[in-house]
């Protein structure tokens, strides 16, 4: 979890930023608008590459009226020697980041607003995963989602994979 954490976190209205200062970020958008209910969702895209780099996104939707975004680059070609040899390997790793990421943005995030006398109404339950019931990528839905609510999420693909197939998608 530390190659999530670490590094800089990137918002078009804030720049760059450190995870903690996302935490902040998302609690001072959902202040704005108390009365609002709110989305949290986390997706990632992959270039398709042998060393590919993954945009994770962190989207926070004001239900109705749009929303922000976060993203963290995990580039393994500086990081490490791993490479990915299919796609599906990258599918995978995409998941499994987008997994780690929420997981412990999930902890954090309920222990930050602990911390303040706020409560806001949000939910944090989905992961959006770039695969589809057409394509190459047909055959690894019961694998891709399995591997979502096995880390207590539930799975949208596309074309309601949006934080997966938009945003993180534009930054591949």
């Amino acid at each position: 979890m530390k190659i999530i954490k670490q590094g800089e976190f990137y918002n078009p209205t804030v720049g760059k930023i450190d995870f903690d200062t996302v935490l902040s970020e998302m609690i001072s958008y959902m202040k704005e608008a108390p009365n609002e209910e709110y989305d949290i969702v986390v997706g990632c895209d992959s270039s398709s590459k042998e060393k590919p780099h993954f945009p994770i996104a962190i989207v926070i939707l004001r239900k109705g009226r749009g929303g922000r975004f976060f993203l963290k680059k995990t580039d393994y070609s500086m990081l490490s020697r791993k490479k990915f040899g299919s796609w599906k390997e990258r599918i995978l790793e995409e998941v499994f980041l987008s997994c780690q990421l929420a997981v412990m943005m999930k902890e954090e995030l309920e222990a930050a607003v602990e911390k303040t006398a706020f409560d806001p109404d949000y939910q944090f339950q989905y992961i959006h995963a770039d695969i589809s019931k057409n394509g190459i990528t047909k055959d690894m839905i019961k694998e891709v989602t399995a591997l979502i609510r096995g880390n207590g999420f539930k799975a949208k693909i596309k074309p309601q994979a949006y934080a997966a197939t938009v945003i993180a998608d534009r930054f591949t």
